[in-house]
């Protein structure tokens, strides 16, 4: 099932921010609660995380209200972040199928920015993010196995667009 979620970004702050908003929206965290850096896979194509910052957050989520989310993640310098008035909240579209992200994807890259090509992440989800030609920032994930797909001998990886 498709959803939309809010995913904000801070510097150095998320679990105190999170922490905060659990105790307003009087939910829990999803999964495994917090997720930090230094908990990634060595293999997972992120870069080595600075010391100082193996204990941020990667991410968390919490429901809050009828279904919807507010996810977030720390924005360390050290992984080449820069938190600024604008990128500190995203549009993250949860979709069915990596045709329909695929569609979408293309579609809010064109004038825009490519941040991260569509591809299979550690985590076990099709992943992609871009800047669209306004300004706003979009997230994309999807469940569905390459093999799944109708369409899987044709990959989804898209070179950067823009500037």
């Amino acid at each position: 099932m498709s959803r939309v979620s809010t995913y904000l970004n801070f510097n150095r702050n998320t679990e105190e921010a999170f922490n905060f908003y659990k105790i307003v929206f009087g939910t829990e965290f999803s999964g495994d609660g917090f997720r930090r850096y230094k908990d990634v896979p060595p293999a997972g194509g992120m870069p080595l995380i600075a010391p100082p910052d193996q204990n941020l957050i990667m991410h968390v989520s919490l429901p809050i209200h009828d279904g919807h989310r507010l996810m977030g993640s720390d924005m360390p310098e050290s992984l080449g972040f820069t938190l600024n008035k604008g990128n500190n909240v995203c549009i993250y579209l949860q979709v069915d199928t990596r045709e329909e992200i695929g569609r979408l994807f293309l579609a809010l890259a064109q004038g825009g920015v490519v941040e991260q090509e569509l591809m299979d992440m550690f985590w076990g989800k099709y992943y992609g993010s871009v800047t669209d030609k306004f300004g706003v920032k979009w997230m994309f994930t999807c469940s569905e196995k390459a093999s799944e797909s109708p369409d899987s001998s044709r990959g989804m990886i898209f070179p950067r667009q823009g500037s």
